[in-house]
């Protein structure tokens, strides 16, 4: 594994997930999975397990692959269903819509806090010239980001609702990433990613990144992912909290 550096004389672009690594907002996300889940699957299987199962099946995914992911570990198949199912429906979009319904409820009533340690690498990163994005499977990543109180350390936001305008596949698919090093005008081999869940670690490897750097933060009920694990899926770099990051070099200004 790499030393936990970021070197702009290589890297001149950095881009964050969100959830995890800009805003403290996995436990929520996790919490609502559980209980929409439990729901559904009394009588049918075993609990939603918050450590084994939001870690394995539905961090970092979209939400309607996060309920076929998870469904299918179960052996479970639902209909699709349609966007204006009702929340709680047994199809994949009620589902999904009762799991985004209580998640905004959480996220209206209690706000959105972000790692003031990623606050801190944003700030170093701009004064060096770096060029940042922020990327979320969330519909409502836009919204969180501005929630936090740092969308002006970003060049820019591409959440799912850019995905689904442009039909772009959810993570461990790179497209996300891709777009936003294509809006900020920089290759993906001088740009870094950093992602907190297997599916980002594993998109950032498929799209051909310079860096990919894995946040292993004690989960939302236990343990952080092992290091190993999320070495196996293409991190570069694994921390587990972003303050252990050095920052060197800087970005020059282009010039023709």
């Amino acid at each position: 594994m790499n030393s936990p550096v970021i070197d702009l004389t290589t890297i001149s672009a950095v881009v964050f997930d969100t959830d995890g690594v800009v805003t403290d907002t996995a436990r929520g996300h996790a919490a609502a999975w559980k209980h929409v889940f439990d729901v559904f699957l009394r009588g049918r299987s075993a609990p939603f397990d918050i450590e084994a199962d939001y870690l394995c099946h539905v961090e970092g995914r979209p939400r309607l692959d996060g309920v076929r992911t998870f469904l299918a570990s179960r052996g479970i198949q639902l209909p699709e269903g349609a966007p204006d199912d009702e929340p709680g429906s047994p199809t994949v979009h009620g589902l999904g819509a009762a799991k985004d319904r209580l998640f905004v409820a959480q996220v209206d009533k209690y706000g959105v806090a972000a790692f003031p340690s990623t606050v801190a690498l944003l700030h170093e990163l701009r004064r060096r010239g770096a060029r940042t994005a922020a990327v979320s499977a969330s519909l409502h990543g836009r919204k969180l980001v501005a929630s936090a109180g740092v969308i002006h350390l970003f060049d820019l936001v591409v959440d799912g609702g850019d995905a689904a305008l442009m039909n772009l596949p959810g993570r461990p698919d790179p497209a996300l990433f891709l777009e936003a090093a294509r809006r900020l005008n920089t290759p993906a081999a001088e740009s870094a990613v950093i992602d907190a869940a297997l599916p980002g670690v594993e998109a950032g490897r498929k799209g051909g990144f310079g860096l990919v750097i894995a946040v292993a933060r004690p989960g939302p009920s236990g343990p952080a992912l092992r290091a190993g694990e999320l070495g196996e899926r293409g991190a570069d770099v694994v921390v587990s909290d972003l303050g252990e990051l050095e920052v060197r070099g800087r970005v020059l200004p282009w010039s023709p």
